[in-house]
């Protein structure tokens, strides 16, 4: 019998299918962790076969690994488009950091990017999935903001590393207690603030 299909819509069914498969893993591996998740199931839910798992991924890690880029790409994406291009570093600084925070609260999002993630991959992948993703948008950021003159200089490497952990540790916190997630959203507001406080207190001194 002559296969009248095409090679595009064979791409797009083969596209289809492994964007069905991230999106069943994805649930799953929220829900229950990922050792407690089977490939077995996830392609029951899925209803495909195991040999279209394997097509696309080469075992289960790696369909894992694939979920968390999907994750790190739409709080990436969030962040980027959170503030008008016509405003300051300060200002934009702030409303990235409010955005990452409203974007890590989608649930199941904290758990896979900050708990599953780091134990599934390691941190070393975990550092090169922030690199394909977000890549050093915190540090460019403030780089900026002492460009403008609007931060003093700052050694902006460490600085984005010490504000990266302390978005992820607010996080984290607000789990276990959602009610906290607006505290949490004016605190991360004041400590980018502070920082810009800071430094046109320092202006002023030295005027």
């Amino acid at each position: 019998m002559q296969d009248n299909s095409t090679p595009k819509s064979n791409a797009a069914r083969s596209s289809k299918m492994k964007a069905r498969l991230i999106e069943t893993a994805r649930e799953l591996f929220a829900a229950q962790g990922y050792s407690e998740t089977s490939t077995p199931q996830i392609v029951k839910i899925a209803g495909v076969t195991r040999g279209a798992l394997y097509h696309h991924f080469s075992d289960k890690k790696g369909l894992f690994r694939a979920v968390i880029e999907g994750e790190a790409e739409q709080v990436a994406h969030q962040i980027k488009t959170s503030s008008p291009i016509e405003t300051t570093a300060r200002q934009a600084l702030v409303d990235g950091s409010l955005a990452y925070f409203e974007a890590i609260s989608v649930p199941g999002r904290a758990e896979l990017l900050l708990i599953e993630g780091p134990s599934v991959l390691g941190l070393v992948e975990m550092a090169e999935i922030d690199a394909l993703t977000s890549g050093d948008d915190l540090k460019n950021g403030l780089d900026h903001a002492v460009k403008r003159g609007e931060l003093q200089p700052v050694p902006t490497r460490e600085l984005s590393d010490i504000l990266s952990a302390a978005f992820d540790r607010a996080a984290l916190s607000c789990l276990n207690k959602p009610s906290r997630k607006q505290s949490y959203k004016r605190a991360i507001d004041q400590l980018i603030s502070s920082l810009f406080d800071a430094n046109l207190n320092q202006f002023n001194s030295d005027s």
